[in-house]
């Protein structure tokens, strides 16, 4: 038997919970899906000062397992599993996914996005041998050890800052003159010691046989060619967002985003998008979070309007 909902949403992140939590507390029978870790990407985040509330700052994870906590004591049902598609009839809407299907009277799709890879040789058959996307999680593996960050964003150089606290030095490689991350990024990371920049810089392969070894890295406005000798390499180069599954169903932009009006509502009755998947986002988690609220209002408005 195929369990209904008023509503089902798409991903755990911070829009997702937001949402979670609204509609929860507005007595929808609600279904969260999320085949990962609540909080989505900030839960990777070692360190977030720049949320409301938390005037010293507070842990990516805490925050993303403080936003469940919330959504849960309200009544908010979750299931571990990853969305394959969606099915839309006049009367309901149904989510397939790993785990089963779910019938929504309304659907709030929050999924946010996934990190990009370089795509050079040496990065799959690495992964997890000393390619990391994640320093908040690996970081404290390279004691001592000299690695490299790939990237110039927010990300990238919070995570660069990160691992000098256990690393003996990072090769920050940007492939642009200059940074897109904060001032404030950027004046910490440029005043760390432990910390060299590689500018107008590309990853051309990472070598090792079972393990990383070294990266071979070209600059792209002389083509000079530098072989660096470390043990692992962070990879911060972007992010794409898991709509493979909505083509067809719903116009997305060239990105591969949701475009939605003000009140989160697509082009389909009953569908809305939120948070880092949807066009024009701002992709933070203070304003992915406000998104949710608003599909959720959203949402509870249309459902009352088809009673």
């Amino acid at each position: 038997m195929v369990e209904a909902y008023d509503v089902v949403i798409i991903g755990g992140g911070p829009a997702g919970l937001t949402a979670g939590l609204y509609t929860s507390r507005a007595r929808l029978r609600s279904l969260l899906l999320e085949r990962g870790i609540f909080g989505g990407q900030i839960a990777n985040t070692e360190h977030v000062e720049n949320f409301p509330g938390f005037p010293d700052g507070v842990s990516g994870f805490e925050l993303g397992q403080l936003m469940y906590q919330q959504a849960e004591k309200h009544g908010l049902q979750t299931v571990a599993a990853e969305v394959t598609g969606i099915e839309v009839s006049e009367k309901s809407k149904v989510v397939k996914t790993t785990e089963g299907d779910y019938v929504a009277s309304a659907v709030i799709i929050a999924g946010g996005a996934e990190r990009n890879k370089l795509g050079v040789p040496g990065e799959e058959g690495l992964l997890g041998k000393g390619v990391s996307y994640c320093a908040t999680c690996d970081g404290a593996f390279f004691r001592e050890q000299v690695v490299a960050v790939v990237g110039g964003g927010d990300s990238a150089i919070e995570e660069a800052i990160l691992l000098t606290r256990f690393v003996s030095k990072v090769y920050v490689i940007h492939r642009r003159s200059q940074l897109r991350a904060s001032k404030l990024h950027q004046e910490r990371a440029f005043s760390n010691a432990k910390i060299e920049f590689m500018w107008d810089s590309v990853v051309e392969e990472i070598v090792g046989p079972d393990k990383v070894q070294g990266l071979v890295v070209r600059n792209v406005k002389t083509g000079e060619v530098t072989t660096l000798d470390v043990s692992g390499v962070f990879v911060y180069v972007g992010l794409h967002p898991e709509t493979d599954y909505l083509k067809g169903l719903l116009p997305l932009d060239d990105e591969g985003r949701i475009p939605t009006n003000q009140r989160m509502e697509t082009e389909m009755p009953g569908v809305f998008a939120a948070g880092d998947i949807r066009s024009n986002s701002p992709r933070q988690a203070i304003t992915a979070a406000g998104e949710g609220a608003t599909a959720a209002i959203a949402a509870e408005k249309f459902l009352a309007e088809q009673q």
